[in-house]
């Protein structure tokens, strides 16, 4: 099965940031030192941690892959590096994280993705500019990025011959000719410092088969819109190209205790199928507690989505774009002869599908595949009073029950001649 037929993912952002539980970019926010974040690095003990409790979660949300963040932008590594301390070997845990994340995930069948940062504001070779924690301050130490990008290098080195085969690397992120808002220098960041062709090209050569995200500041295999839903399917130079939305469940990527700006099951269901109706994949993400455990909100949450995935999974899973054009807050999927219609709205007895009248030799609810009756509108018929008209030619109605379905998003199975 492929990258574009898994079509759902699960994005784990883990690390220090866990501790503060303000955001992941909480040393930036906060413009904490190596000496105040230090507390976080000496304190990390994930000790509920369970691979398995997440991989299994995961698969029962409908999710086909997992991404880890084997290294965020604090240059935290969740893996006992060769070419670093900063590592959750030196911590209190003092064990490899990635490891068993990844044999967790083959056991349940689940793709495996490696997140790793190009960034890192712990590394001393590491410039500043206008995203890193000490950019206030009013000199800045000169620096030789050369050895971090080496360092850089040898650590993708590491995790791309550790763990068998990866089956996507997510590169985060490049900023280069950023500024300061207020025009200042920003020295931001891009493919010649993270020397990308040259990361890319080993990257190929260790995983042959692995796909690469788009973030090195070069073209890669898929694109990652970030935090918004595409209005249409993505293209580079109009022509479609593979992409995936990465989402949060309430705004942060790391583990955030206070925040409560949680998304509904029913809003990230629609999130997915919309994705899909674009022909794009949904990542989303959790970020775990400092013990290491999936906070139960965001268990509840994808409990509910997997409850609406196990009666609705042919509608996502290996499908893609439609030709045919939806009606009004609906989308269409698409696999072969099956097209799937996802209302996000639920009408008053009938649904109209303009040009589809004689397409369609059979049709059912899917969550429970009870029969949808259909009827061909007359063009001649005018609307009057308890007479339904006025459709164009060619239009198929629906004719639904007035109870909604109780599920997340109702969806009809159509049936293509």
């Amino acid at each position: 099965m492929s990258f574009t037929d898994w079509r759902f993912g699960l994005f784990v952002h883990f690390g220090l940031y866990a501790l503060p539980a303000r955001h992941e970019w909480v040393k930036n926010r906060e413009r904490l030192t190596d000496e105040e974040y230090q507390v976080y690095f000496d304190h990390f003990d994930p000790d509920l941690y369970d691979p398995v409790a997440w991989a299994r979660t995961a698969r029962a949300a409908g999710m086909k892959y997992a991404v880890l963040t084997t290294k965020h932008h604090d240059g935290f590594c969740l893996w006992d590096s060769e070419v670093s301390d900063y590592t959750v070997a030196k911590t209190p845990y003092g064990k490899d994280l990635v490891g068993p994340f990844v044999d967790a995930c083959r056991a349940e069948g689940l793709g495996i993705g490696f997140y790793h940062s190009l960034i890192d504001w712990h590394h001393p070779s590491f410039p500043y500019d206008l995203n890193h924690p000490q950019r206030d301050e009013p000199e800045w130490p000169e620096r030789d990025i050369t050895a971090y990008t080496d360092y850089l290098h040898a650590q993708v080195r590491e995790l791309l011959t550790r763990y068998g085969q990866i089956d996507i690397m997510w590169f985060d992120f490049s900023y280069p000719g950023r500024d300061f808002e207020d025009g200042r220098p920003g020295f931001g960041k891009g493919k010649d410092d993270w020397r990308s062709e040259e990361l890319m090209a080993m990257v190929r050569e260790l995983q042959p088969d692995i796909l690469i995200n788009d973030r090195l500041d070069i073209p890669g295999d898929f694109t990652t819109p970030e935090q918004y839903q595409p209005a249409g399917p993505m293209t580079r130079d109009g022509v479609p190209v593979v992409w995936e939305a990465c989402q949060t469940l309430n705004g942060s990527w790391g583990y955030d205790r206070d925040n409560l700006n949680w998304k509904s099951p029913d809003l990230l269901v629609r999130m997915l199928i919309d994705s899909v109706s674009k022909g794009g994949n949904l990542l989303l993400n959790v970020g775990p507690t400092g013990r290491g455990e999936f906070d139960p909100r965001a268990v509840g949450t994808l409990d509910q989505i997997g409850a609406w995935f196990r009666q609705h999974e042919r509608s996502v899973r290996g499908c893609g774009p439609s030709e045919f054009t939806p009606p009004p807050d609906c989308r269409y999927t698409q696999r072969g002869d099956r097209l799937y219609l996802h209302l996000f709205a639920w009408p008053m007895q009938h649904v109209h599908l303009p040009g589809m009248a004689g397409k369609v030799r059979y049709a059912q609810l899917l969550h429970d595949a009870s029969e949808i009756k259909c009827t061909v509108a007359d063009p001649n018929q005018a609307a009057q009073n308890t007479t339904m008209g006025g459709q164009p030619a060619g239009t198929l109605t629906l004719h639904l029950p007035i109870q909604r379905p109780d599920v997340a998003v109702p969806v009809i199975e159509l049936f293509l001649d």
